[in-house]
């Protein structure tokens, strides 16, 4: 893992948000940089969901922030709608940046203490067109998320428990109607039983609103539940892209099996399967060369540490960057003569 390429890009018609080749480094002082994104690529279809997972301080949210250009990324490429967002500036790049909408990860933080729940709600209608918290918009996406307006409208922040807080974000986000919805880490802040119900907001907004989502998550166990494809991150790159059931079902990565070998079993007599990751996560500041997971890699070879893995193919829409994966790589197909 830890490797780079484009051949899981896909050709479609239906593609609604498309990332190339996505570098973002950060100035460390004493000339160095934090690699914290290196070259990464995936594309999004029209009412789909990818699920982008990995540990804490790989890139995901960093990843996430790139796409709205919040900053924007050091190099590379985001499309909405085959339109390129890093060459936008100014008013043009605020209004094609409503079709892209973030709900963040602390939900009582990114509510501005001092507003009305309808008045957060409504301030981006305020922005664009004037309209304040007595909007209907503003009341009827309250009901669509579990508040009550008329009795909760006028609250402010502190007033409301972390989940409602989370809905209250979740209906800000989605009052510009955007076409993707990004959720870093929308769930992480909450307790157990309140992320279930989240979660069914967020499945119940995207089939309501048509939307197309990006879920942020290092729980693969949530991620899951509501992602048509997904992600692997690790250290600032892709390991590996695929369907959900079929990336669960059969890992091609050997940190993807990782991963999804931490997940705790409900069943206290279950035996623990696989191997633990050994040894600590590599500093951003010096990433090692060749695949980045090699010096936590059981697998890893000498080829590892000199030659970066490309992405190939090792299922229909599956694939995995690692010289040596658990699943064997696809062939590629062969044209049939008729």
């Amino acid at each position: 893992m830890a490797g780079s390429g484009t051949a899981h890009l896909r050709e479609r018609d239906d593609l609604v948000l498309r990332a190339e080749h996505l570098v973002v480094e950060f100035p460390a002082g004493r000339r160095r940089r934090v690699h914290a994104v290196s070259d990464v690529s995936f594309d999004v279809a029209k009412g789909e969901t990818l699920g982008l997972v990995g540990e804490s301080g790989c890139g995901k949210s960093t990843t996430g922030r790139a796409l709205i250009q919040a900053p924007a990324p050091t190099s590379g490429s985001v499309r909405l709608d085959g339109i390129e967002l890093t060459g936008l500036t100014g008013k043009e790049l605020r209004r094609k940046r409503l079709g892209l909408q973030m709900v963040a990860q602390d939900p009582i933080s990114s509510i501005n203490p001092r507003r009305r729940i309808r008045d957060v709600v409504a301030e981006g209608l305020t922005i664009w067109e004037g309209a304040d918290g007595g909007d209907p918009r503003v009341a009827e996406l309250l009901r669509a998320v579990g508040i009550d307006p008329d009795r909760h409208g006028d609250k402010r922040a502190h007033e409301l428990s972390g989940g409602q807080c989370q809905r209250v974000s979740i209906a800000r986000s989605l009052i510009l109607d955007p076409q993707v919805l990004i959720c870093d880490e929308p769930v992480s802040a909450l307790d157990v039983s309140v992320q279930a119900q989240i979660i069914n907001v967020l499945e119940d907004m995207k089939a309501r609103y048509g939307l197309t989502m990006v879920f942020i998550a290092h729980d693969l166990a949530v991620v899951k539940n509501i992602s048509d494809r997904v992600a692997v991150m690790y250290l600032g790159k892709l390991c590996e892209v695929g369907p959900s059931d079929d990336l669960y079902r059969e890992p091609a990565h050997p940190y993807t099996k990782a991963l999804l070998d931490s997940i705790p079993e409900p069943d206290p007599d279950a035996v623990p399967t696989g191997e633990p990751l050994e040894g600590d996560l590599p500093s951003p500041l010096a990433p090692p060369s060749g695949c980045r997971f090699r010096t936590r890699c059981p697998r890893a070879e000498e080829r590892c540490a000199v030659e970066e893995p490309q992405m190939r193919r090792v299922a229909e829409d599956h694939h995995v960057a690692c010289h040596f994966p658990l699943v064997a790589a696809a062939e590629a197909p062969v044209a049939v003569e008729t």
